[in-house]
């Protein structure tokens, strides 16, 4: 059994073995038969020639990894890791850089198609469960596409759809009871826009956040638009968005249609929609699953036993 050391350069190791050292610890799952142990910045490997070389090989890639990306977590680890996630995709993928340099990139296969997708089609279909970075990857590419002066304003858009919980009984003017709706979207750009920059966004109209039902009579023109919880939109209402689209202008709608909220009488629109429009010219449609999912790692088993209840 050979020994072979290997030295974290470049960066603070404490990045690559992550807090209480719990990224190290998906190294040592993922390769039980290897003896591996740490002192400071360096690696100790015990083990066969060929584990070695691959385990170097992954460790590689993630010290290149954390060099792209200065905030990683540990689902980030698991993914690249498992080999579900490429480091060279994630550095060619760099959308934009957002609040303090925070890299915003497409950070798997299935995220780095939807901004594949969106660079070729005017109109994107991003379908997919809870976590997979489907609004976010898409708000990021609005941004990007304002940024590059692409198009002159961002819209934003969400079905007010009640979830348990009723609009009127929520305090305040419509727009405090409907602002709870479109708070995600909010988030998304609060991490790629300056709090100042963004206000001034909002009052100018360059950026615009409402809900869906305010876009009816409305041509969306030179604009990069999102129709988010697409899932919740019936079929008048996203027959009603999407024939807003003008000359000028980049659309995706995103969502999950394992999490419908409208009433059991109302149908979703969003299923009808994919089938229907599926191999037209100029619309391109993404499905992410679970390998997908960017949030917590525990969101992943999640939603696999969910899919496995159902």
């Amino acid at each position: 059994m050979a020994e072979r050391k290997y030295l974290i350069e470049e960066i603070d190791p404490s990045r690559f073995f992550g807090p209480y050292n719990s990224y190290f610890k998906v190294f040592k799952a993922k390769y039980p038969a290897l003896s591996l142990s740490s002192r400071g910045g360096e690696i100790t490997i015990k083990g066969e020639d060929y584990q070695t070389d691959e385990f170097i090989k992954v460790v590689e890639s993630i010290v290149k990894y954390l060099k792209i990306n200065k905030q990683v977590s540990l689902g980030d680890i698991e993914r690249v890791v498992q080999g579900e996630e490429n480091p060279k995709t994630a550095e060619n993928g760099i959308i934009i850089h957002g609040q303090s340099g925070k890299v915003i990139s497409a950070r798997t296969k299935n995220q780095q198609e939807l901004v594949d997708k969106v660079y070729k089609n005017d109109l994107v279909f991003a379908i997919g469960p809870a976590g997979t970075g489907k609004t976010y990857t898409a708000v990021a590419l609005a941004v990007r596409a304002l940024k590059n002066k692409e198009v002159k304003k961002i819209i934003l858009c969400r079905p007010a759809v009640e979830a348990g919980e009723s609009l009127g009984f929520l305090p305040g003017d419509m727009k405090d009871k409907v602002d709870p709706y479109l708070r995600p979207l909010y988030d998304a750009l609060g991490d790629m826009i300056p709090v100042e920059k963004y206000k001034a966004y909002i009052e100018k109209g360059i950026i615009e956040v409402a809900p869906l039902a305010f876009m009816r009579g409305r041509t969306l023109n030179n604009c990069f638009a999102i129709l988010d919880e697409g899932q919740n939109a019936t079929n008048t209402q996203l027959k009603m968005f999407l024939t807003r689209m003008g000359p000028i202008s980049k659309v995706v709608v995103t969502g999950d249609l394992t999490q419908i909220d409208l009433p059991p009488r109302i149908a979703s629109g969003l299923e009808p929609a994919l089938n229907m429009l599926k191999g037209v010219k100029g619309i391109g449609i993404v499905k992410l699953n679970e390998n997908d999912v960017v949030r917590h790692r525990l969101v992943k088993d999640i939603i696999k036993a969910y899919n496995k209840g159902t």
